[in-house]
């Protein structure tokens, strides 16, 4: 009976994990990205700007607006890049995590990835990363063969994504009119005025 409920335990715990609820952009279907991706972009970007006392990036939709973003704002070799370097990142995260596919993922298998590519840098290395970025852009738009380390790009794509993300984050219509200092119609100018008293310390929305 032991041995028969231990060789059970892989069976029951594959459907205690199936039975975990998903979130509501599991079935988001993007314009830009493979599905999965999206999902697992999704579940970053959350990882990101978590759901505190302000709503998380998702529920603001900035998920949909990278997406978008990319699709209909990139020109097309920055689309290529963007999505080799998304490659190189998830491939990264499976491999680390453990997991079979990304749609399996969760939030805290992005945490440690981006605990190491978001870290802050020596300025040397941030120049080395940057040469090797534009030689291999260089070489794309020449029609060369090209190759970026893996590292490389899986740092570019951590610090792209975290970039456009609070970008994205700070112009939604949410957080600009309920988060942020709003004032739709400017009114008296104070050049020197304490921001704390201005606006409880928040930066202005617009």
């Amino acid at each position: 009976m032991a041995f028969g409920y231990a060789a059970a335990v892989p069976t029951l715990l594959s459907v205690l994990q199936s039975c975990k609820e998903k979130p509501q952009y599991a079935e988001w279907v993007p314009s830009f990205f493979d599905k999965d991706k999206g999902y697992a972009l999704a579940q970053m970007v959350d990882v990101i700007l978590p759901k505190t006392d302000t709503p998380s990036a998702t529920e603001v939709n900035v998920h949909l607006f990278i997406d978008q973003y990319a699709n209909e704002v990139l020109p097309s070799e920055q689309q290529a890049f963007t999505k080799l370097l998304m490659d190189k990142f998830m491939d990264t995260l499976l491999n680390e995590s453990g997991k079979d596919a990304l749609m399996d993922v969760e939030a805290e298998d992005f945490e440690p990835l981006l605990d190491k590519y978001l870290a802050k840098r020596t300025s040397d290395e941030e120049e080395a990363q940057g040469e090797a970025i534009g030689e291999y852009m260089e070489a794309v738009m020449k029609g060369e063969e090209a190759e970026l380390d893996d590292e490389i790009a899986c740092y570019a794509f951590a610090n792209n994504i975290r970039g456009i993300t609070i970008w994205a984050y700070k112009s939604s219509e949410y957080v600009g009119e309920e988060v942020l200092a709003y004032l739709p119609v400017p009114g008296e100018y104070i050049a020197c005025g304490d921001l704390n008293e201005l606006t409880e310390g928040k930066a202005w929305s617009l």
